[in-house]
């Protein structure tokens, strides 16, 4: 069967785990709870199940959302959620108006290789990502990991049509 047409070039961006962001927001809430304090009013804390993770665009470009690639070598469940935040040297507080919405989540069942989905979320953020990809040069993401699932166990990658 003949193609419409040339396919255009895909670019696949993968999501790195942040280690150093990632212990940086864990020492934030080690702190409070070390001195007693609470958080500021709308900060977010990074929980026990979340690691941040970054996707870096090599240069400013013009993209178009194509798909996610996500791989969960075992059964559970993984929330990936971006942020509005550009963070600075001195790692400025997250705060949750800075998380973007519709998160997108994805899961493995017991009894399947195959990774589902919330399609309509995980679209409308892709495309969100499209737009960003304009104008930004790293990109943040909170991923919460959920039934058993780790980072070791998460592969995740966002493809793009170049233009």
């Amino acid at each position: 069967m003949a193609e419409d047409g040339p396919k255009q070039p895909q670019l696949s961006m993968p999501l790195v785990l942040d280690e150093a962001l990632t212990k940086q927001m864990r020492l934030r809430v080690e702190s409070l709870k070390h001195r007693g304090e609470k958080r500021q009013d709308g900060e977010k804390l990074l929980r026990p199940a979340e690691s941040v993770y970054r996707l870096d665009f090599t240069q400013q470009q013009k993209l178009q959302f194509e798909r996610w690639d996500v791989v969960l070598s075992k059964p559970g469940k993984v929330t990936i959620t971006g942020t509005s935040q550009n963070w600075t040297p001195d790692l400025t507080n997250l705060m949750t108006r800075q998380l973007l919405d519709p998160a997108a989540i994805f899961w493995r069942k017991e009894d399947s290789d195959a990774v589902d989905w919330n399609e309509a979320d995980a679209l409308e953020f892709g495309e969100r990502l499209s737009e960003l990809a304009k104008i930004r040069k790293v990109m943040y993401f909170l991923i919460t990991f959920g039934e058993g699932v780790e980072p070791t166990d998460l592969k995740a990658s966002v493809v793009f049509n170049q233009f």
